[in-house]
């Protein structure tokens, strides 16, 4: 199998194959505890950590594993990790923990991951696959912060709530309030709100990648019809 370039890879990961808006992999906790970006970003980063090491890990492991007992070799190893995240999290950001609850130990099941591991990871060397967890768990966090910044906007009129849950007291500050009078919109931050924004997101998406493809198609320079009717000709001869 050929090696994909840290370009190729960061594209990918990012934009054409983002787990959340192309896979539509995590959706679970994509959608339950975005209602918040300060939510959003400690689930992201967490998920992040434990895509990248464990993309690591199973690559170094994945000569010496039988492949009888791989999954769950790659299960045990993302377990591990997850549980670690778990107890840093317990030790450095209690409150944020207890608010995300169950979908943190959730980490371990998430089907990005879990994916990644198995479709990727266990066929390349640890340097190429830790970069691709890495830029994979980055394209998952940017879309759950967005899908968590805009429901708690549209939700409360406000943005970074809260955020001293996840980086202690200098962050107590970093609440940026828009509508000061705003009666709120409880939509936006109820499940329902989710699938909505979400839906949103792909389809902004999707007609960006059609413009930029009908662009490209546009910028293709159109040969002579002289010259095209040598080619037609040269065939039928």
């Amino acid at each position: 199998m050929s090696t994909p370039s840290y370009r190729e890879l960061t594209v990918n990961g990012l934009w054409k194959n983002n787990p959340a808006l192309v896979q539509l992999l995590g959706l679970c906790p994509l959608l339950g505890v975005s209602n918040s970006a300060v939510n959003a970003l400690g689930l992201g980063l967490a998920t992040m950590l434990v895509l990248t090491c464990s993309n690591i890990g199973v690559s170094v492991v994945r000569g010496v594993v039988n492949t009888a007992v791989r999954l769950p070799a790659f299960v045990m190893i993302i377990a591990a990790l997850t549980t670690c995240i778990e107890l840093l999290m317990q030790a450095f950001t209690y409150e944020l923990y207890q608010i995300l609850g169950i979908f943190i130990p959730l980490i371990t099941t998430n089907c990005v991951i879990l994916g990644r591991a198995d479709g990727f990871a266990a066929k390349h060397n640890p340097l190429i696959a830790g970069f691709d967890g890495l830029v994979m768990g980055i394209g998952f966090c940017l879309v759950l912060v967005v899908l968590g910044g805009l429901r708690e906007l549209f939700g409360t009129g406000a943005l970074f709530a809260n955020m001293h849950l996840l980086f202690g007291p200098v962050a107590s500050d970093w609440q940026i309030t828009l509508f000061s009078d705003y009666k709120g919109f409880l939509l936006a931050i109820l499940p329902p709100g989710a699938f909505i924004v979400l839906g949103l997101l792909i389809a902004l998406k999707n007609r960006i990648d059609q413009h930029l493809a009908e662009r490209a198609s546009a910028a293709q320079p159109v040969a002579p019809a002289a010259s095209r009717r040598v080619r037609v000709t040269g065939v039928i001869e």
